[in-house]
């Protein structure tokens, strides 16, 4: 199978990386804020939900799983990069090889991310279940 690379294919991410990108620092600035917000309760008001407990372990493996997510687009981009440089280089092969390092990084981020807002519904769920159990207590 041989796939004839130039630009076109390389650029076909351009648009997409950083948009995803964008889209994950916008959930981790979203995260950091809760998680200010919890600590400031926590250490001010010496109040802590509920759902404290519960909350904590999802938000670690929230904010880790976004950090991985993060870095794999991040490579992604940088392979990208490199399959441009690589391709003015006159290097097809190595650019096929880097590509796919990229499009390999996009699939490892987009599962990741996936992830993420499978834990970021379960915490949800968590704080409807608080709610309900409250409303029971009426």
């Amino acid at each position: 199978f041989d796939m004839d690379i130039d630009y076109t294919v390389a650029a076909l991410m351009f648009p997409a990386i950083p948009l995803m990108m964008t889209m994950y620092g916008h959930r981790y600035h979203t995260l950091s804020a809760l998680i200010r917000r919890l600590h400031d309760q926590y250490t001010f008001e010496k109040r802590t939900p509920p759902e404290w407990e519960k909350q904590l372990h999802v938000l670690n493996n929230r904010t880790n799983l976004l950090k991985y997510t993060m870095g794999f687009a991040a490579f992604g981009f940088l392979f990208n990069m490199i399959t441009v440089l690589m391709l003015y280089l006159d290097s097809t092969q190595i650019a096929r090889v880097i590509f796919a390092g990229c499009c390999l990084c996009m699939i490892v981020s987009i599962f990741l991310f996936l992830q993420e807002i499978r834990l970021s519904n379960q915490a949800l769920k968590f704080h409807l279940s608080d709610m309900d159990s409250m409303k029971k207590d009426l």
